[in-house]
C-alpha cells in the first residue's frame, strides 16, 4: 500500500470500529458471552490449523535471526491456545459490569447521584510478538462492550490473521458486528502512525511490546495512551523469612519463564539471611544456567557455589530488564534500603517481599510505588488471568485510569447519572 492508501485504509477501519462500537455497547450480556464461548470452542477445534499458520511465523523469525526468547513469545502451542480458550470461558462466566450504577446517593435537593460504568468506545492495540494477545484483546473487547482495532507485529502476521478469522466467526455466530474486532492487515509501519492519530475514531491506544515501541507511541499519539515501558521487577528476601519458601519463590520468579515482563530481574537480600539463603538460590540458578550479576558482598558469598556464572554488577544492571537467564543480586541492610532501591531503580511494575514479619510486609505494601506489590508470592503472578480478570489487555505502570493488569474495568469509564422527580435548582 502507498501512503495515501494506508491513510484511507486506517480511516475506513476507524469508521467501521466507531459504527460497531455502538452495537457492541448495547449488546446484552448473554450475546457477548455467546461470542466468547463460541471463540473458546473455535480455538480448541482449530489447534492443528493454527499451528500450521504459526509455524510459518516461527520459520521466518528463525531465518531472520530472532533471539530464542523472542521466538518463544511467538509460539502458539496447544497449551497457549488452551489458556486463551480458558480465558474466554472465564470472561463469559464473570458478571457483566456494563451499565452497573455505583455510589448512588440522595442529595438534599432531592436528586439521586451515582456513576454508571460504560465502555470506553474504541481502543487501538499495538503489540509485538505474542499472537495470543490477539485473543486476549478481542475477548476483553467483547466482554467490555468495546470495539477494537488490533495491530500485531509483522513477525506474527500469519498467526494473527488466522486468530482474527476465528474472532470474526465467533462474533458472526453471536449476531454481533464482525467489525467489532478488526485486525490491521498490512505490516506497513505507516499504519501505526495513522492509527495513533485518529481521535475522531479511536478513544485510547494500548501499546504492548518493547520499550522502543512504547516510547514512540507515547511521543507521537494524538489520543490517550495506557502504557508500561518495561518490567524491572524485584524479589526482596527479608530478615526474617522462611528460607525454604524464599528459595522456592525466588527460583520461580526468575526461571519459570524468562521472557515475560513479570519475571524478577533483581534479587535483593537482607544481610541477616544472605549467608544461609544465597548459596541455596545460587546453586539452583547455577544448575539452570542463570548468570548472577552481583555487588561485592553477594559475589563474595556466591563464589563458593560450584558452577555459578558470576559477574560484577554495574550501575546499569540495577535498572535492566533482561528478559533472559540473567539476574542482578544485591545485599541490603534491610527493609528501608530494599524499598529505596526498588523505588529508585524499578519500573513500578511488580515487586515482592518474602518475609515472616507482618509489619515489614505492611510497610512494603504501602511504600513500594508499583502497580502490583506482593507478599510471599512470585512476581510471575502479576497477570490478568492469574488475578481472575479472565485475560489482560496489558499491564499499566501509569497512575491514571488503569494501573497493573488491565482487564474489563480498565476498558471502561464511569459517567455520572442523576435521577430526579422534577427537581429544579434553587
Amino acid at each position: 500500500m502507498n501512503a495515501l492508501n494506508i491513510a484511507e485504509y486506517t480511516q475506513t477501519l476507524g469508521l467501521q470500529a466507531k459504527t460497531a462500537s455502538a452495537l457492541m455497547a448495547r449488546a446484552p450480556a448473554a450475546i457477548k458471552n455467546k461470542a466468547l464461548l463460541a471463540l473458546a470452542r473455535l480455538l480448541r477445534a482449530n489447534v492443528a490449523a493454527l499451528q500450521v499458520d504459526n509455524a510459518r511465523d516461527l520459520s521466518r523469525a528463525r531465518a531472520a535471526g530472532l533471539a530464542e526468547p523472542m521466538v518463544d513469545r511467538l509460539k502458539l502451542s496447544p497449551q497457549v491456545l488452551e489458556t486463551c480458550a480458558l480465558g474466554c470461558e472465564q470472561l463469559a462466566a464473570m458478571p457483566d459490569i456494563i451499565g452497573e450504577i455505583i455510589g448512588m446517593r440522595q442529595q438534599p435537593s432531592g436528586i439521586r447521584v451515582g456513576q454508571m460504568r460504560v465502555p470506553i468506545g474504541v481502543f487501538g492495540m499495538i503489540y509485538e510478538s505474542r499472537p495470543n494477545v490477539t485473543i486476549e484483546a478481542a475477548s476483553l473487547s467483547i466482554k467490555s462492550g468495546n470495539a477494537c482495532i488490533l495491530r500485531g507485529g509483522s513477525e506474527a502476521i500469519d498467526s494473527n490473521q488466522a486468530l482474527a478469522r476465528l474472532v470474526a466467526q465467533a462474533l458472526q455466530e453471536a449476531g454481533l458486528p464482525e467489525q467489532g474486532v478488526q485486525l490491521v492487515q498490512t505490516t506497513d509501519r505507516a499504519a501505526v502512525g495513522q492509527l495513533i492519530a485518529m481521535p475522531a475514531y479511536v478513544d485510547v491506544i494500548i501499546p504492548r511490546g518493547g520499550k522502543g515501541l512504547i516510547e514512540r507511541i507515547s511521543a507521537e499519539a494524538k489520543v490517550p495512551v495506557i502504557k508500561h515501558l518495561d518490567g524491572n521487577c524485584h524479589t526482596y528476601v527479608d530478615d526474617p523469612c522462611d528460607i525454604a519458601m524464599a528459595v522456592t519463590v525466588a527460583d520461580n520468579a526468575k526461571t519459570q519463564k524468562y521472557s515475560p515482563c513479570n519475571a524478577s530481574e533483581g534479587l535483593l537480600v537482607a544481610r541477616g539471611v544472605a549467608a544461609e539463603f544465597l548459596p541455596q538460590i545460587g546453586a539452583i540458578y547455577a544448575a539452570k544456567g542463570v548468570q548472577m550479576r552481583c555487588d561485592a558482598e553477594a559475589l563474595a558469598i556466591l563464589r563458593a557455589v560450584p558452577g555459578a556464572d558470576l559477574a560484577e554488577a554495574t550501575e546499569a544492571d540495577w535498572s535492566e530488564e533482561y528478559l533472559a537467564p540473567i539476574i542482578s543480586v544485591k545485599l541490603v541492610a534491610g527493609l528501608d534500603e530494599a524499598i529505596a532501591h526498588i523505588n529508585r531503580y524499578g519500573s513500578h511494575h511488580t515487586d515482592a517481599i518474602l518475609t515472616r514479619d507482618h509489619m515489614h510486609a505492611q510497610r512494603f505494601l504501602r511504600e513500594v510505588d508499583s502497580a502490583s506489590v506482593m507478599v510471599n508470592a512470585s512476581t510471575r503472578f502479576a497477570d490478568g488471568f492469574e488475578y481472575g480478570l479472565g485475560a489482560e489487555i496489558g499491564i499499566s505502570t501509569d497512575k491514571f485510569h488503569a494501573r497493573g493488569p488491565v482487564g474489563i474495568e480498565g476498558l471502561t469509564s464511569l459517567k455520572w447519572v442523576v435521577l430526579g422527580e422534577g427537581e429544579v435548582r434553587q
